[in-house]
């Protein structure tokens, strides 16, 4: 675990005579602290559903419930011998929100009011407020499994705390459990690299769990088992009405692969299906269409960034591509459409599949493209648990859009597609494009929309926006054909667009359609009133209408609060106590530099898992080398750590993510992990020097806790702030942290129970 979540205690006295095993055993507590942790944060994000769209909830429960056991580390009663039962209550419950929510249609959960929503969340509109359903506030589950995960976390706590106490040196008991935790990290990674399924992570953490427990062992081990039958429910290969599916899960969701459909769901929420083109799904088709019936030649070099499962591949092959690079993050999704799409387009020696994040890819290519598509692209889920950044935000940004059109050819055009929800996003995508690209995009709605405004429901139609690159003619001449033609005509089998040209003031007239119908469209007027705000690479919202933090975040902040400060005082050893200001702020600084990290190696790197694995890796290594650092040089004045620790945050907010964008090689490896991981090295030295002179450790880590949530909930500033002023509440943090030092600082009156 980081420094932040150790707890000392005198409760217990040090095992001097097993010093080998108790080093291993702080080894193995703090393994599986870290590799149960990463497990809970990836099977309840996807299980409960909804839950994965939201910051730090399962994270933040898991770090208050192992600081809360090691506050207990000094009670004579073993929590960890709930840990099995309470985890197997916890399991149960989420398969029965799962359970429920897809048997009973009319139970509906709000997230938002995503009908008129402040920020949108795909995925959550499937059903629809109507007052015959029953509606479940999102916040009524987070807040009950925030509170039940932070339980089945509080007896490995403690566990930590014990086995700290019981190693005499501080320096050999803090390497064993970081190297521990560092360890779990990296077994996790490698487990999600081979697509292991929970039973197997929940397996070893249970068995691992049955070391330390002290009673009933056969009792814990039964109910393990039952843990592992609730985990195998909710992987059933059949859905609730009985169909068969294949469950396979990716460093990024549970995929469910339905074969009676070729259908896609990923978090148990419908994703995509593979359509043969030449049959059904007509749209993919739609801007070569264009490009041809305006007078073009077929688009030879395409990109597809978020190709998934390829029907959009199929599609540009369809239409004359000579090649295709396929860009898409997830490679479960991009296997199961390479074994089971029906037009096989990945088999094609034309397609070039990159497993990528998209953003990453077009930095780093040097191919020139006809064309670039954002094929709808949208994730469904978070980047991290650190942030408000979701696998897709860094695609929609000013800084994004100007890296397509740098690889797009001088007559290339970008499109991109997608159900927006809402007017304001569609208008916002138009301002942005206009601002890159110089000419505004042309707007197309499917079915056809003569104007967008802010206020429109965009859910049921899909919308498609093109923009020429400096000399691109293609959208000016397909802008031309419908000016002088009103309409074009698109036929819902998608074999006879090749026969005809779709453009025309009427459907045009087929010898053999048999009856298929003809859908119209027409450039669409979009009105930009309340999109000024756009879109960057520090503020990469597209979903977020307005610069604020929702009334649902609000909400979220207060009873996440009041539920920490609940728990906090149920389990604190400490009868009566004043807060430690110091070790409050240093902790809800540190959160914030976490984040940050985070977001930063994501724009940097890519928003990828394996990128998202080594950072939370560098920053615990990070954390093991200013540990050393105190107990080798042993500083007695920190004054100079706070000035280096607020200077390293002030270049960090003064330089913009984007400035490392122009750097290449080994340059930006460097400077990105210089600017990032420095003031984590300060901020590790401040803290463990000061917890090093600690009187009261329980009462002053229970404080540092508090700053730790305090830091996890003012992340949701970055929705008013973006990232690199987020820091500037980091900077205040630390700024209190310095004044509240010891000589400052309140007497202490604490009674150990």
């Amino acid at each position: 675990m980081p420094i932040e979540t150790v707890s000392q205690t005198t409760e217990v006295p040090p095992d001097e005579g097993r010093p080998r095993r108790g080093y291993f055993e702080l080894f193995l507590i703090s393994f599986l602290i870290l590799f149960f942790e990463l497990a809970c944060i990836r099977w309840f994000g996807s299980t409960v559903i909804f839950l994965t769209f939201f910051t730090n909830i399962v994270l933040m429960a898991c770090f208050l419930g192992v600081s809360l056991g090691c506050l207990a580390a000094g009670r004579r009663w073993s929590l960890i011998n709930g840990f099995i039962p309470l985890t197997l209550v916890a399991v149960l419950a989420a398969c029965g929100v799962l359970w429920g929510y897809q048997k009973f249609s009319q139970v509906m959960i709000d997230v938002g009011s995503q009908q008129s929503p402040q920020l949108i969340y795909f995925g959550t509109d499937a059903r629809r407020k109507d007052p015959s359903r029953f509606v479940v506030p999102i916040e009524v589950l987070a807040g009950f499994f925030f509170v039940l995960i932070a339980l089945v976390f509080v007896g490995l706590g403690q566990e930590l705390g014990r086995r700290l106490s019981a190693v005499p040196n501080r320096v050999a008991a803090y390497t064993a459990d970081i190297l521990g935790s560092l360890t779990g990290i990296a077994a996790f990674g490698l487990m999600s690299y081979f697509w292991t399924p929970p039973l197997a992570w929940f397996a070893i953490a249970l068995l691992l769990g049955l070391v330390f427990v002290s009673r009933r062992r056969w009792l814990n081990a039964l109910l393990g088992l039952a843990v592992l039958g609730g985990i195998g429910l909710a992987d059933w290969p059949r859905d609730i009405q009985g169909v068969e599916t294949q469950v396979i899960w990716s460093p990024y969701y549970q995929v469910r692969y339905k074969p009676r459909y070729k259908s896609i769901d990923v978090n148990h929420l419908g994703h995509q299906g593979m359509l043969p083109v030449e049959l059904a799904g007509p749209a993919y088709m739609l801007p070569h269409l264009l490009n041809r019936d305006a007078g073009g030649s077929p688009f030879q070099d395409v990109m597809i960034v978020g190709a998934g499962s390829g029907n959009d591949v199929a599609a540009a092959l369809r239409q004359g591509a000579g090649h295709v690079d396929a860009v898409e993050i997830d490679p479960v999704i991009n296997r199961l459409g390479r074994l089971h799409h029906p037009d096989r387009p990945y088999d094609d020696p034309r397609v070039a599949i990159h497993l990528d994040d998209g953003r990453s890819f077009v930095r780093q290519t040097e191919h020139q493209y006809d064309l670039i598509s954002y094929a709808v692209v949208d994730s469904l889920a978070l980047h991290s648990s650190y942030s408000s950044v979701r696998l897709e935000s860094f695609l929609f940004t000013e800084q994004a859009f100007a890296d397509v059109k740098a690889r797009l050819k001088p007559r290339g055009v970008f499109a991109m597609y997608n159900f927006y929800r809402q007017g304001w996003v569609v208008g916002r995508l138009v301002r942005l494009a206009e601002k890159v690209f110089g000419s505004r995009p042309l707007v197309i709605s499917l079915p056809y929309q003569n104007t967008i405004g802010p206020t429109n429901d965009q859910r049921d139609y899909i919308t498609f926006l093109l923009v020429g690159n400096t000399e691109s003619k293609v959208v000016d001449a397909i802008r031309h054909r419908f000016e002088s033609d009103r309409f074009f005509w698109l036929c819902e089998r998608p074999l006879l667009n090749e026969s005809i040209n779709g453009f025309g003031p009427v459907p045009p007239v087929v010898a053999d359609a048999q009856g298929a119908g003809f859908k119209k469209i027409g450039p669409a007027t979009v009105h930009l009133t309340g999109t000024e705000r756009i879109p960057t690479d520090d503020w990469p919202f597209l979903y977020l209408r307005d610069p604020a933090i929702p009334t649902l975040n609000l909400r979220g902040i207060a009873l996440l609060a009041i539920l920490s400060l609940g728990l906090l005082l149920a389990f604190t050893p400490v009868r009566r106590m004043r807060p430690n200001g110091q070790m409050f702020f240093l902790g809800a600084g540190f959160m914030l530099l976490e984040t940050k990290g985070v977001v930063h190696m994501a724009l940097l790197f890519g928003a990828t898992w394996m990128v998202n694995s080594l950072v939370f890796f560098s920053i615990l290594t990070m954390i093991l080398l200013s540990n050393l650092f105190v107990l080798a040089i042993r500083p007695r004045r920190l004054w100079p750590y706070f000035a280096l620790l607020i200077a390293a945050l002030a270049i960090n907010i003064l330089v913009p993510m984007g400035w490392f964008l122009s750097l290449s090689g080994v340059a930006k490896v460097i400077a990105s992990c210089s600017l990032v991981y420095i003031p984590v090295f300060f901020a590790g030295v401040i803290f463990a020097t000061s917890f090093r002179e600690s009187r009261h450790p329980d009462v002053d880590f229970g404080s540092n806790i508090a700053g730790v949530v305090l830091g996890g909930l003012t992340e949701n500033f970055s929705l008013m702030l973006g990232f690199d002023r987020l820091l500037l509440l980091a900077v205040a943090f630390y700024f209190l942290a310095a004044i509240l030092g010891p000589r400052l600082s309140m007497t202490w009156s604490a009674g150990i129970e």
